[in-house]
């Protein structure tokens, strides 16, 4: 009995990839969304940690939390669309908020996280990459 409820049914593991795929990727698009509604007004003081010029680095932020969470949500280019994604939390949590107590760089660890297991394992068989792009 232990042992049945221990084991895990082949559809578990592509529906918790699934889950985890496109909660993350809907949870991050109400900031990327933010950011570009208030684009003119924040391109004059954005923080420029790559030091592009403050539009530069929001575009580049909006194109990581809009665009490419849509991208990673739906399952389609997964792995390429979590790399400005990844570099986008990592920027936020080693530079941004580099020097700030752990209460400052938690909320973009906490997306760091999933994003790393996602590239690490790939988008699951539900999703728009696997539809597309996996041989029968």
């Amino acid at each position: 009995m232990l042992k049945k409820l221990l084991h895990t049914k082949p559809y578990a593991l592509d529906t918790g990839l699934f889950l985890l795929r496109f909660s993350f990727g809907v949870l991050m698009l109400p900031y990327g969304w933010q950011k570009f509604q208030n684009y003119a007004e924040w391109s004059k003081d954005f923080p420029d940690p790559l030091h592009i010029g403050p539009a530069a680095s929001l575009a580049l932020v909006v194109f990581a939390e809009l665009l490419c969470a849509a991208l990673v949500a739906i399952g389609l280019f997964t792995r390429l669309a979590l790399i400005p994604l990844l570099i986008n939390m990592i920027i936020i949590v080693l530079v941004v908020h580099g020097a700030d107590p752990f209460e400052k760089q938690e909320h973009g660890v906490l997306f760091l996280i999933p994003y790393v297991i996602i590239f690490l394992t790939g988008p699951g068989k539900y999703s728009l990459d696997h539809a597309l792009f996996t041989k029968r």
